[in-house]
């Protein structure tokens, strides 16, 4: 069996302990009315992407997400915290180097021993979230669900909601899709984004992700009979039925057609949350990749980390 199968499963574990080890490292992370950047490279970037949602919508300061390399050298910010699974990949390195005495640097990694932690003011350590997969599922949820609880979430209910998607059937035969959008709306834009990169990644699959509002203003040309649009979080007025008249198949947290996916479990909670709803996301993605014959650990011209010459 693949690694990835155990480490998708074990999310909701994962989950738990990060909200356990959330009020050991608070002083690490970001205060409330601090001006904060998020930086990180591919799956990273895409939970800096949701996490700057969701502290902006919390009231607790402006906040904005980049990919490393991306990062606007001039201006000012209170605090960067960048998420780097290897703490060995070139542009993070890059970044914290270049900030080293101007802006106050906490990183989020996996291995506590990388190069990243010397070079930060500050680390949060997650070992227990890392993996051996090339493909990364549960130690970037794991640092955006330590992101929620200093922002005040109950992770417990989240985990809860994670226990019934990591068992919940598949929403549909990915067989039978030949390409996939996912769309989002707030944070979860950066969810959706996550999504399509697990498809391409571990199953060189056909895969796009926008926010929900612009789907119509272009890309819901692609729609089609046999392929597949996928919300997370909330969605739009009309856009089930939008994408009921191009013949695609769209799934929804709360509905499959008019078909419950998920129930949250407890009462009058549904849709579950979007975190939990991507774990079904990266179980598609790694049956997307055995029904292709293809191995999920270890996907084509991908390392675990990238390092740059």
């Amino acid at each position: 069996m693949a690694f990835v199968h155990a480490e998708i499963a074990s999310q909701p574990d994962c989950w738990r302990e990060a909200a356990r080890l959330t009020p050991t490292v608070a002083a690490h992370l970001p205060r409330p009315g601090e001006r904060v950047a998020v930086v990180g490279c591919g799956t990273s970037w895409f939970m800096a992407m949701a996490y700057a949602g969701l502290r902006e919508a919390a009231g607790q300061g402006e906040t904005d997400a980049f990919q490393a390399s991306e990062f606007p050298a001039g201006r000012h910010y209170d605090r960067l915290i960048a998420i780097t699974r290897s703490g060995t990949t070139t542009e993070v390195l890059d970044l914290l180097s270049a900030l080293r005495g101007r802006i106050p640097a906490t990183v989020l990694v996996g291995d506590p021993d990388s190069a990243a932690v010397a070079l930060a003011d500050a680390s949060v350590a997650l070992p227990f979230a890392d993996e051996r997969s090339v493909v990364q599922t549960r130690f970037a949820t794991t640092a955006l669900a330590l992101l929620r609880a200093h922002l005040g979430e109950d992770l417990g209910r989240l985990a809860a909601d994670a226990e019934v998607a990591v068992r919940a059937p598949l929403p549909i035969d990915p067989a039978g899709i030949g390409q996939v959008t996912f769309l989002g709306r707030g944070w979860t834009v950066g969810l959706a984004q996550e999504a399509a990169l697990k498809c391409r990644e571990a199953a060189t699959f056909w895969a796009e992700a926008y926010p929900a509002m612009d789907y119509r203003h272009g890309p819901i040309s692609v729609a089609a009979p046999g392929r597949l649009v996928w919300a997370l979080g909330e969605i739009p007025d009309g856009l089930p039925e939008d994408v009921a008249a191009t013949g695609a198949a769209f799934v929804h947290s709360r509905t499959h057609g008019c078909r419950t996916v998920l129930t949250s479990w407890a009462a009058g909670r549904n849709p579950v949350d979007p975190m939990a709803d991507l774990i079904l996301a990266q179980r598609f993605a790694v049956a997307l990749a055995t029904s292709r014959d293809l191995d999920p650990d270890a996907p084509r011209h991908l390392t675990r980390s990238v390092v740059l010459a």
